[in-house]
């Protein structure tokens, strides 16, 4: 399979790196180089203005556009007047979109949420045609009016992919992440805490959720499609997993959850389009993340 063609914008988050990692033909276009990422691999843009001139300079027909913020908790300030999640989220999504059109591109991949689903109304395993609910807080909202950009956009033929909660190893740290906040919390300071274990959701590793949206890249489907592993865990699960890992015990709080209570995502339409099938169950990619962690920041260990 030939990415030599694909850029991926905005790839020094959390799961560009790892996109990058595994499929090293893809050419990371932004602001900051990505991690471990020979610098040949990497163009630079100082920002969105500067992005025409430089796709200008690029032969491309695949595009996977990961901009904006995936920091729900930072994005969902209560306050008068808060935009930013527009800005960040949105805006730059519509610029973005402006400036492929006029390319003849193959395929644009964007990113949504779960969160989005309507969790009132919804039935388990969840399939993209559940009604959405957009107005329950300004980072929902964002991911809402993406998926609305992306469609006004229909000329420039484009996948939303609704991400899961998506757990693994990263530079970035102070995520806002269940996984990321424990295992952090377990390796650095060697305690961690859950508010509560009630919650049952559908978690799936940074290598399968990358392998699903390069392997999307060469599908004719256009549209929102659930990118998730299939398979509902509860926190409890990750917490008592991660004890058997680490010898480390985790405090459990009695606090009320967000979000949703229980949730699995229906990943037939992944599987049809592409083969999809998780490489990692939930025990194997907790401990890669563990492993990996321990090797990133052996220093602060």
């Amino acid at each position: 399979m030939n990415h030599s063609q694909t850029l991926l914008l905005g790839s020094s988050g959390f799961l560009g790196p790892q996109i990058l990692a595994k499929h090293p033909n893809i050419i990371s276009v932004g602001r900051t180089v990505p991690p471990k990422t020979n610098p040949l691999e990497h163009v630079p843009c100082p920002s969105l203005e500067h992005l025409p001139d430089v796709l200008n300079t690029l032969t491309f027909d695949k595009v996977i556009m990961m901009i904006g913020s995936s920091n729900h908790t930072v994005l969902n300030k209560q306050e008068p007047l808060n935009v930013e999640a527009i800005e960040k989220n949105v805006l730059p999504m519509k610029k973005v979109f402006s400036y492929l059109r006029t390319r003849k591109l193959k395929k644009v991949i964007t990113f949504s949420s779960i969160l989005l689903y309507d969790k009132e109304v919804m039935t388990n395993p969840v399939k993209e045609h559940t009604p959405l609910k957009p107005y329950q807080n300004d980072y929902i909202f964002s991911k809402y009016l993406g998926e609305e950009v992306a469609k006004f956009h229909s000329d420039v033929p484009n996948i939303v992919v609704r991400l899961t909660n998506i757990y693994g190893p990263t530079t970035v740290l102070g995520r806002p992440d269940l996984v990321n906040e424990l295992v952090e919390g377990l390796l650095f300071e060697k305690k961690a805490k859950v508010k509560t274990n009630k919650p049952q959701r559908d978690f799936i590793f940074t290598e399968d959720a990358s392998d699903a949206i390069v392997s999307l890249l060469d599908t004719d489907y256009t549209g929102p499609i659930n990118v998730a592993s299939g398979v509902m865990h509860s926190v409890e699960d990750i917490v008592k997993t991660l004890e058997e890992l680490t010898g480390i015990e985790i405090e459990r709080g009695n606090g009320k959850h967000t979000g949703h209570l229980q949730f699995v995502a229906d990943i037939t339409k992944l599987r049809e389009l592409t083969g999809f099938e998780p490489k990692y169950d939930l025990r194997s990619g907790l401990e890669k993340t563990i492993n990996k962690m321990k090797e990133m920041y052996n220093e602060r260990i």
